[in-house]
């Protein structure tokens, strides 16, 4: 098997990832022919298909699905080389891959970026911003060095730092400005609007209220926090949101804010990365940067 190469098995382990010949390529920023190319040699060599080819989908042989958990040991071993080499050099550099929660991206990455790249000139940072689940999962393979998320995730494989807490807010009508600050139990005979299942802040706000996973009818789900703000500017119910998304999202919306008695909701951000990664000193580096961005995001 002499003529196999790194750049055949990571054209492998996009295909067998997307299922998907074009979103293969373009993730991994190639032609589609020439992805064609690489897989049909790297088949020739193997000497059988590794996938299923149709019209309509790309499917693993099983000859592909064996040779899939090799292919991704042997790219986190040779990923886990280069970040060996990295931490060697005691510096930031090369290509820096994070991964981000939805109801934090668009609020603290601007800062966390502009802050990285003035402290780390020579870092290529590539963001992925995805729920929670599909962070663990891309970390756990190496597709990714390291993920600001909600802790705890509770995972024996990673390293958890926590960087800051954030309390939640009640969004209302603006008519409601002048009503009383309800109760965790009075929120649950409400019209309460949350992110849909599958983000970890919607289970947060429903352990807040003393809710289980079976939503009550009243509950509504959105995609996102502007969209559950949106929504309550129009009069449909109420919502709760991280503070560090109050700025951006009330700006436009004709809605009220309240802060609740004690206790007071809240979430605990922190970074995660696996343990066995060489970068562990340079990636809490990056995580003090984090916690730096994180107060002069509440400063303002």
């Amino acid at each position: 098997m002499t003529n196999l190469t790194l750049k055949q098995l990571r054209y492998f382990e996009a295909l067998a990832r997307y299922r998907h010949f074009g979103q293969a390529a373009e993730a991994s920023s190639v032609s589609q022919p020439a992805l064609s190319v690489q897989i049909k040699e790297l088949e020739e060599t193997l000497g059988a298909p590794l996938f299923d080819r149709s019209a309509r989908q790309v499917r693993l042989t099983a000859f592909g699905e064996e040779i899939a958990d090799r292919v991704g040991s042997i790219l986190r071993s040779v990923d886990e080389l280069s970040d060996f080499a990295r931490a060697a050099q005691g510096s930031m550099v090369g290509r820096l891959r994070i991964g981000v929660i939805p109801t934090i991206a668009p609020y603290l990455l601007p800062r966390i970026i502009g802050q990285l790249q003035a402290a780390h000139r020579g870092l290529d940072i590539r963001v992925r911003e995805t729920l929670t689940p599909k962070l663990i999962r891309e970390l756990a393979e190496g597709r990714l060095d390291t993920a600001i998320v909600a802790l705890p995730v509770s995972e024996p494989s990673f390293t958890e730092v926590a960087l800051f807490s954030e309390e939640f807010v009640l969004v209302r009508p603006a008519a409601e400005r002048a009503n009383p600050v309800p109760s965790a139990d009075s929120l649950r005979e409400m019209r309460l609007l949350l992110l849909e299942e599958g983000h970890c802040f919607r289970d947060q706000a429903l352990s807040f209220c003393n809710m289980g996973a079976s939503a009550p009818r009243e509950l509504l789900d959105g995609s996102s926090l502007s969209t559950l703000v949106q929504m309550v500017g129009a009069g449909i119910g109420v919502t709760l949101i991280p503070e560090m998304a109050v700025a951006v999202e009330t700006r436009s919306a004709d809605v009220s804010l309240a802060r609740f008695s004690n206790p007071r909701p809240s979430r605990t951000i922190g970074m995660i990365w696996r343990r066995s990664n060489p970068m562990a000193e340079q990636l809490m580096q990056v995580a003090e940067i984090v916690r730096r961005s994180a107060e002069t995001l509440y400063d303002t």
